[in-house]
């Protein structure tokens, strides 16, 4: 049972979700959030009935804290999770992919972490870490390619800058989120360089994460991070 202090803090926690046309797997992950405290946040910029699917859980779910903010054109990975940020007022805010990957459990145990750092991110790259349904070889090796690019670019020791697992505190994300210009894939690099530059102390985190086979990051999307990452260091 927890105490009433432990409800307070666990209130004081807001979970933004991006889910362009997530329809298809979006029920599952609700099912997982229904004994989640603090505030849910969806972002839906798509054209499929995501929108509809969290409107019908929130009704049946009246002591959850749901908000779906909808736009008609695309934002982008990063664009919705900004614009779901920027509308937070808790203490604590984190996002989290709309597949599933990352249970609510390591979303929490994320935010647990916040007592002695300004950020906390989920890493399937690390030791400890549990893979229960591993990427192919193809996205494994794109991904250490890309994280070697994240190196050299920007001088981050970071083993996993695109877990979609992520929490920080809020004046943390305050004071670096009008500098963001990403609205990409990209975007998770950019918020961890900005933090860095603001000297704000981001804990890397080994998680238990399930690789899901309908991934919307493609080839066509990885080569875009890479010359948006490229533009934003030299640009």
């Amino acid at each position: 049972m927890l105490t009433d202090t432990e409800d307070r803090e666990a209130a004081d926690c807001t979970l933004v979700i991006p889910a362009y046309n997530e329809e298809k797997r979006i029920q599952s992950l609700l099912k997982d959030l229904s004994d989640f405290r603090g505030e849910i946040i969806f972002v839906c910029d798509g054209t499929d009935a995501t929108p509809a699917f969290i409107a019908a859980f929130a009704a049946d779910h009246p002591s959850l804290s749901i908000r779906c903010l909808t736009f008609s054109a695309r934002l982008g990975k990063g664009g919705g999770v900004v614009a779901g940020l920027r509308e937070a007022s808790t203490r604590y805010v984190g996002y989290m992919d709309a597949d599933g990957s990352t249970s609510l459990a390591e979303m929490e145990r994320l935010f647990d972490r916040l007592a002695d750092v300004d950020g906390a991110i989920g890493s399937r790259w690390l030791p400890g870490s549990v893979m229960t349904v591993r990427q192919g070889l193809r996205r494994r090796a794109e991904s250490r390619l890309f994280n070697l690019a994240v190196r050299l670019l920007f001088g981050l020791d970071y083993r996993d800058t695109q877990c979609g697992a992520k929490v920080f505190r809020r004046e943390a994300l305050e004071a670096v989120l009008p500098s963001i210009r990403s609205t990409g894939f990209e975007f998770d690099v950019e918020l961890l360089w900005r933090l860095a530059q603001s000297g704000c102390r981001v804990e890397e985190v080994p998680i238990t994460w399930e690789n899901r086979d309908e991934s919307k990051v493609g080839t066509a999307d990885a080569k875009e991070m890479l010359s948006g990452m490229i533009r934003l260091r030299f640009g």
